[in-house]
């Protein structure tokens, strides 16, 4: 299964290569949306909606970038696979190769987010660990959720739906997260937060491993 994840993330990253225009759209919007902040806001933005402001930045970036690993798949193209590779190897890759590019464009948001709109964040390695595992929770649940979409005629409308109710409890557990480390408190008092968030990564993922080959063998 390991080799045939590796060489599902290189197609991906291939793909990724031949439509780069898709990544630069998606970075263009994360540069632009940053820039209008800035400029609506300036120096009056509060560390609450500073927090809100990013990861809703995040969450849009997300829902772009991730409705795209399914939708963008055609029907033979996925009959090809089905001949190539085991359903879990392939959600899998889908699932890593969007995690990694999630984390590229919130650690490149957090960037620009902090340049225009200043870095309110006291504790850096703790916020750091916060994107990454959001990233993971986010890009799982909407690459499943782009799944079940492609299964739907490509709906895009479907998957919104779909996603909203059941990503609000990890964009709860990472909103509470990121606001403790704008406090500046520990890694200690914030374990038990930490704790739910990966049960929900866990969650998302084992789920996407169960259900998609009910969806590959559709």
């Amino acid at each position: 299964m390991l080799k045939e994840i590796s060489a599902l993330i290189q197609k991906e990253l291939l793909i990724e290569w031949r439509q780069r225009y898709a990544l630069g759209g998606i970075l263009l919007y994360v540069v632009a949306t940053v820039f209008i902040c800035y400029l609506s806001f300036r120096n009056v933005i509060e560390v609450n909606t500073w927090n809100a402001l990013f990861w809703i930045i995040i969450l849009f970036a997300s829902i772009n970038s991730s409705a795209k690993s399914f939708l963008q798949e055609s029907k033979g193209r996925m009959l090809y696979y089905y001949t190539l590779a085991s359903p879990q190897a392939f959600v899998l890759s889908k699932i890593i190769y969007n995690a990694v590019l999630m984390l590229f464009l919130s650690l490149i948001c957090f960037g620009f987010y902090s340049l225009f709109m200043g870095d309110v964040v006291e504790n850096i390695p703790l916020f750091m660990l916060i994107i990454a595992l959001g990233a993971a929770g986010i890009s799982s649940l909407l690459s499943m959720m782009s799944a079940i979409a492609a299964k739907a005629h490509n709906n895009f409308t479907i998957m919104a739906i779909l996603s909203f109710p059941i990503i609000m409890p990890i964009l709860m557990v990472i909103i509470r997260l990121s606001q403790n480390a704008i406090d500046g408190t520990d890694l200690y008092y914030n374990l038990k937060y930490f704790g739910v968030l990966c049960a929900l990564d866990v969650i998302v993922i084992a789920l996407a491993y169960l259900l998609f080959p009910y969806l590959w063998k559709d």
